[in-house]
C-alpha cells in the first residue's frame, strides 16, 4: 500500500543517482541528432521533413509502441534487468548510427534506439515509487525531471563539439560507447523491491494457458478501468499536448538559432542549450519542492499548478520564437525553462498517485504511450513537414514552430480538468489493486 515505508534496499537516493546517470544518456542519446541535423541533412541531401521523421516517427514509434507490454513484464519481473538490458540495446545502436552511410541505415539505427529506450521509463519510474514514499515521490521525480535537461545539453552541446574532431559520425560512436559504463554499475548496485502481491510461477502447461488467459482478461478491464478515469484520460492527452509542444521546439530549437540568428553549430548547441535547460533544471526543482507542498493539501493542487505552468511556458516559447535577436531570444528562454522544466513533475506525482502498486507500470506505460505519440512522433516530424510546405528560407522554421507549439495551450486546458475528479479517480482505481 502507498502508506508503507519504502523497502530496506539499495539507498534509495544511490538508486536514483543510478538511474539519473541511465535517463541522462537515454536523452541524450535522443537529442544528439538535433544539435546535427543541418550536416546530415547536407550529406544525405534529404528535406526537414526526413530530418523530422528522423527526429520523430523512427525513434519514436516502436519507442511508444514496445512501452506498453515491456511495462507490463516490468510489473511481473525484474525492472533493473529490463532498465539495463534496454540501455545496452539502445546504446548499441546509437553506435551504430555513427556507422549509417545512408539516410536509410541512420534511420534503421534510429528505430533500434526507440527500441532500447522503450525499456527504461515505466520500469524507472514504477522502481522509484516502490523505493519513496508518497510524500518524497514529488522531489524524486523532479530530480529525474532534470535528466532531460542534463540529456539535452549533452545532446546539444557535446554532439557538435564532438562532431567538430571528425564528422557528426564521431558524436554517436563516443555517446554510444559511454552509456555502457553506467548500466554496468547501476546493475551491479540496484537491488530489485519485494513486490506487496508477487505473482507465484505457474507449475504446468494449462495452469500457464489459463494465466495466460486470464492476464488477458485482466489486462484488458485494467485498460477499460483506466481510461474510464476521466483524471487519468484527461492527464494522459494533456501531457500528451504539453510535451508536443516542448519536443517540437526541443529538437528543432538549436536549428531554428543556427539558421535565424547565422550561428555555428556549436554556438547555437551551447546557447540553447544553457538558455533553456539551465532555467528548466531550476523549475524541475522547484516544482517539485512546490508539488510536494501542495500534494498535503491534494493532489489535484499540484495538477493545477502544471497547468498554469504549461500555459505560461508556451507563450514564452512563443516569445523566444519570435524574438528579433539572440539577445531577446535569451530573455524568452528564462520563463519557458523555469516553467517548461517543472510542469509535468505534479503530473508524474499525480499519475503514480491514483495508480495502485500492481497497475503502476502498466498505468504509466499506457499514459507515456500516447504522450510519446503525440509528443515524439507527431509534434517533431510536423514540424518539418510544415517547414517543408511553408518556404524555403530560414523563416519557414519560425512559422512552422508557430503551428505546432500552440497546442500546449489545449494540454493545459485538459491537465486543469483532470485535476476536478483526481480524488474520486483514486478511490476507483484503489479497488482494482
Amino acid at each position: 500500500m502507498d502508506s508503507a515505508a519504502p523497502p530496506k534496499l539499495t539507498n534509495r537516493w544511490v538508486a536514483l543517482a543510478l538511474l539519473l546517470g541511465i535517463s541522462i544518456f537515454n536523452y541524450g542519446d535522443r537529442y544528439l541528432l538535433s544539435g546535427l541535423v543541418d550536416p546530415i541533412k547536407a550529406e544525405f541531401n534529404v528535406s526537414d521533413g526526413f530530418m523530422g521523421l528522423l527526429l520523430g516517427p523512427a525513434f519514436a514509434v516502436f519507442y511508444s509502441i514496445l512501452a506498453v507490454p515491456i511495462a507490463i513484464f516490468a510489473d511481473r519481473f525484474s525492472r533493473i534487468n529490463i532498465i539495463c538490458a534496454g540501455c545496452v540495446i539502445w546504446s548499441i545502436f546509437t553506435v551504430l548510427s555513427g556507422f549509417a552511410d545512408s539516410a536509410a541505415m541512420l534511420a534503421a539505427a534510429r528505430v533500434g534506439v526507440g527500441i532500447g529506450e522503450a525499456a527504461f521509463q515505466a520500469p524507472a519510474f514504477s522502481l522509484i515509487a516502490a523505493y519513496f514514499l508518497p510524500q518524497q515521490r514529488g522531489k524524486a521525480f523532479a530530480i529525474m525531471a532534470l535528466s532531460v535537461y542534463l540529456g539535452q545539453i549533452l545532446g546539444y552541446t557535446a554532439g557538435p563539439k564532438i562532431a567538430s574532431y571528425d564528422d557528426w559520425r564521431l558524436a554517436f560512436k563516443v555517446m554510444g560507447a559511454s552509456g555502457f559504463a553506467v548500466v554496468a554499475l547501476a546493475w551491479l548496485v540496484i537491488k530489485e523491491p519485494q513486490r506487496e502481491a508477487p505473482l507465484k510461477a505457474a507449475n504446468s502447461t494449462f495452469t500457464r494457458m489459463q494465466k495466460a488467459g486470464q492476464f488477458c482478461v485482466d489486462l484488458w478491464q485494467t485498460f477499460k478501468k483506466l481510461v474510464g478515469a476521466r483524471s487519468y484520460s484527461f492527464m494522459m492527452v494533456g501531457m500528451g499536448l504539453g510535451v508536443m509542444s516542448g519536443v517540437a521546439f526541443g529538437f528543432w530549437g538549436p536549428t531554428l538559432f543556427s539558421r535565424v540568428y547565422e550561428m555555428t553549430l556549436i554556438d547555437a548547441g551551447s546557447a540553447f542549450g544553457a538558455a533553456f535547460t539551465i532555467p528548466g533544471m531550476v523549475g524541475a526543482l522547484g516544482f517539485g519542492v512546490l508539488a510536494d507542498l501542495l500534494s498535503k493539501k491534494g493532489y489535484g493542487r499540484s495538477l493545477m499548478l502544471s497547468s498554469f505552468a504549461l500555459a505560461f511556458a508556451t507563450l514564452a516559447v512563443l516569445g523566444a520564437i519570435w524574438a528579433a535577436n539572440i539577445e531577446n531570444a535569451l530573455i524568452w528562454a528564462i520563463p519557458a525553462g523555469l516553467l517548461g522544466g517543472g510542469w509535468s513533475v505534479g503530473i508524474y506525482a499525480g499519475l503514480q498517485y491514483i495508480l495502485p502498486d500492481r497497475m503502476r507500470a502498466t498505468g504509466t506505460a499506457l499514459a507515456m504511450l500516447v504522450v510519446n505519440m503525440l509528443g515524439f512522433v507527431i509534434g517533431p516530424w510536423a514540424v518539418g513537414a510544415f517547414s517543408d510546405l511553408l518556404a524555403i528560407d530560414g523563416s519557414a522554421l519560425r512559422q512552422s514552430l508557430t503551428i505546432v507549439v500552440p497546442v500546449g495551450l489545449i494540454g493545459a486546458l485538459l491537465i486543469w480538468l483532470g485535476a476536478k475528479s483526481l480524488e474520486q479517480d483514486q478511490k476507483l482505481l484503489a479497488g482494482e489493486d
